[in-house]
């Protein structure tokens, strides 16, 4: 099977790296692994100011802080998994990149909001839900 992990370095991300490596039986080393996570984007006149190339680098070493205790984490349970990370909304993007990408399920965490609080604030998972097509397993 093919599955996206989609992670933001949280602890809701903690959760479901637990959840993932203690289901053997659903989850075993035989998968296609993705990890992905999504960088907001900077401000335009903080692009402006600052050059595309410091721009690349910001969000190059704020995706390594988020993958590499991911990685970490995966490979001391003897899973390997692409890695991959774009800029943009969370929701969105998590939504286009498991459905251009073909994945047959999306792992993530979820901060379990109630209804009141998504119709405020949004929620990453309710925008997953919303824009893709893919199967989507939240973890609380």
């Amino acid at each position: 099977m093919k599955i996206l992990l989609a992670v933001d370095g949280s602890s809701f991300t903690k959760k479901m790296l637990a959840y993932l490596t203690t289901h053997d039986e659903l989850f075993g080393t035989g998968n296609d692994y993705t990890v992905f996570t999504v960088q907001p984007a900077l401000p335009p006149r903080a692009r402006a100011a600052v050059g595309k190339e410091v721009v690349d680098s910001y969000y190059a070493d704020e995706t390594e802080k988020i993958m590499a205790p991911v990685s970490k984490c995966l490979t001391r349970h003897g899973i390997s998994a692409k890695s991959s990370w774009k800029v943009g909304p969370a929701g969105e993007t998590i939504a286009k990149f498991a459905d251009s990408g073909k994945f047959d399920l999306l792992i993530m965490g979820s901060h379990g909001h109630g209804a009141l609080a998504n119709l405020v604030m949004g929620s990453v998972a309710t925008q997953v839900l919303a824009h893709g097509k893919v199967p989507v397993l939240l973890v609380r």
